[in-house]
């Protein structure tokens, strides 16, 4: 979709105030399909070359807020969500998501079809990406789909005082590291983007939850959010996208605003300058 808008107004808030310029979302831009690899992949391609890792997470909201809807974010998806949510973990080094999501959404490893692993290697990537988990406790189930549905064995990012356990319970079926910092009980994530930056692994695409999200956010290390928009109203006492003790104020600027039919809304924003 491009140059989707059209400035309509100037508005003078109030007198001694600036005034604002609004514009209104048109359905002037150019169509496309999900199925337009190239266009796509326009859209969501990393910054080139990376020299650190570059942070990307991929959450979805409801229209009023909502990260969930009965307890998982599947209810909140749509078919155009879905395209593009398997577009950013084709274009990712690894997949960065934390304990609690992975239990919840039940995860396994990341599928890649024939067409995706071959661009994959020409970009010079593997040609899966490995899921890399954020636990301080690494207390999985031995049966659970992440290591028993994934083609490559996730990272286990865990802290000092497990280390050894769950290398002991998983055996060849994770790779266990030590990610904690200058705390032997807690996973650093500071620690964690430099494992990752040290295997070459920059293209990182976290998936959540919401409190790893929000540790990034208060850490500012966070590069850009592309949050879809539900069409829907979820209400109750469901979880933000970001939840957390923490507080930041980081500028974002937005670079891009895509939609579909059902009147979802695909937000890209990029910290800024």
């Amino acid at each position: 979709m491009q140059a989707p808008y059209r400035r309509v107004a100037i508005v003078h808030v109030s007198e001694g105030e600036a005034a604002t310029e609004l514009t209104e979302l048109g359905a002037v831009g150019s169509a496309f399909d999900t199925d337009d690899d190239g266009r796509l992949a326009a859209f969501y391609a990393y910054p080139d070359p990376l020299d650190r890792c570059w942070v990307r997470a991929n959450m979805l909201s409801s229209l009023d807020g909502a990260a969930t809807d009965d307890g998982t974010s599947g209810g909140l998806a749509g078919l155009g969500d879905r395209a593009i949510f398997h577009r950013m973990r084709r274009e990712a080094d690894v997949i960065l998501v934390g304990a609690s999501t992975v239990r919840i959404e039940n995860y396994s490893g990341a599928q890649m079809p024939a067409a995706a692993r071959l661009e994959r290697q020409s970009r010079g990537q593997s040609e899966v990406p490995p899921i890399a988990v954020v636990t301080h406790h690494a207390d999985f189930e031995h049966d659970a789909k992440l290591f028993t549905r994934s083609e490559v064995p996730p990272l286990v990012l865990t802290c000092r005082e497990t280390v050894e356990d769950a290398t002991r319970r998983f055996g060849d079926s994770a790779e266990v590291i030590d990610a904690s910092g200058r705390q032997a009980d807690r996973v650093d994530p500071v620690r964690v983007l430099q494992l990752l930056d040290g295997r070459g692994l920059r293209r990182v695409l976290t998936e959540g939850g919401p409190s790893l999200l929000s540790l990034f956010i208060e850490l500012d290390l966070l590069d850009e959010l592309c949050v879809t928009i539900a069409p829907i109203l979820v209400g109750g006492n469901a979880r933000r996208i970001a939840t957390g003790s923490g507080e930041a104020h980081t500028r974002m600027r937005r670079s891009h605003l895509l939609t579909d039919a059902e009147g979802y809304l695909y937000t890209r924003y990029v910290k800024a300058d």
